[in-house]
């Protein structure tokens, strides 16, 4: 007998939409599933108890138009929905929104707020714009930034422009720059770094990186901004290929690894930074360049934040 206490479905057969074709399982349940936390959703799949046109699939499996889902019985405690976010949070991300329009937000996030939920966070960027933006049924990331990166960020609020970018992030259609305070005096011939990378998952869940002739291939290129004297440069870095912690990596194997980089960074030079006030990790998505969907081009730039400003100002002095 369901306690009032619960809310209980039935089985769903959910048939996928061409819109929605080529989403991943996981990621389409997720918006289909509303009130359904994520943990669960996960667990059934984990399970198999998740259908596609009869048969198992895996969590990463990407549905096909057409395809039938069968969503098993669901029950679930009304007090393991999601909570509303803290308006605090929500208010903050709202205001570094920097463009927007019926299919794209950019926004300029902040250092210390991750892109989406999981390893023990409820909540993320995605989930907040889906709280702020109710209507936009099919929003979704576009790409990801590290938890501790600040800068320009893609939310899609339609399948045609998400496939859109996916489209144009794999040929040359998106442009990204980074700006990062590494350690050192950064050598002026060293205008791009290509050095495959390897990713490992350590036994505490932790994805790491590495350099390694077995890994997949990745290219950096390089531009000094900015230096201060032998002790630190400020660099722009543009990714051409879109590795997991590429440009941290590919700075570290350089040898001026990023200030404030727990994973690749250097201890002292990361402790004398902190000492100026810069306590987070000094990589910012500053400038964006998109081809969009009727061939026009969107152009963005986004500031660094009052800590990175001030820390500068400091290694200035």
């Amino acid at each position: 007998m369901t306690t009032p206490s619960q809310i209980s479905t039935g089985v769903q057969l959910l048939e996928v939409r061409p819109e929605l074709a080529g989403q991943r399982i996981d990621n389409f349940l997720r918006t289909q599933l509303k009130g359904v936390p994520k943990t669960l959703i996960y667990r059934i799949l984990r399970k198999g108890e998740v259908r596609v046109n009869k048969g198992r699939i895996k969590p990463e499996y990407k549905l096909q138009a057409g395809d039938v889902v069968r969503v098993p019985p669901l029950r679930v405690s009304e007090r393991d929905e999601p909570e509303p976010l803290a308006q605090g949070l929500l208010q903050r991300l709202e205001a570094a929104v920097v463009y927007e329009d019926k299919a794209l937000i950019v926004l300029n996030k902040p250092a210390g707020i991750a892109v989406h939920g999981g390893s023990g966070l409820s909540y993320g960027v995605i989930e907040a714009f889906r709280q702020l933006r109710p209507d936009a049924k099919d929003i979704e990331l576009v790409h990801r930034l590290d938890r501790d990166t600040s800068g320009l960020l893609m939310i899609a609020k339609k399948r045609s422009m998400l496939r859109h970018l996916h489209e144009a992030l794999r040929g040359d259609g998106v442009d990204k720059r980074y700006l990062a305070l590494v350690r050192g005096n950064w050598p002026t011939a060293k205008k791009k770094i290509s050095a495959p990378l390897l990713k490992n998952n350590l036994r505490s869940g932790e994805r790491m990186v590495e350099v390694n002739p077995e890994g997949k291939d990745a290219l950096t290129e390089f531009r000094i901004v900015r230096r201060f004297g032998d002790f630190a440069t400020l660099i722009e870095a543009r990714p051409i290929t879109g590795r997991t912690h590429q440009i941290r990596v590919h700075a570290k194997h350089a040898g001026h690894s990023i200030a404030g980089d727990s994973k690749y960074g250097d201890e002292g030079f990361t402790r004398e930074i902190r000492e100026l006030g810069g306590k987070r990790l000094f990589l910012h998505a500053h400038a964006l360049r998109v081809t969009l969907p009727d061939g026009g081009v969107l152009e963005l730039q986004a500031p660094v934040d009052e800590m990175w400003a001030q820390t500068l100002e400091r290694l200035d002095g």
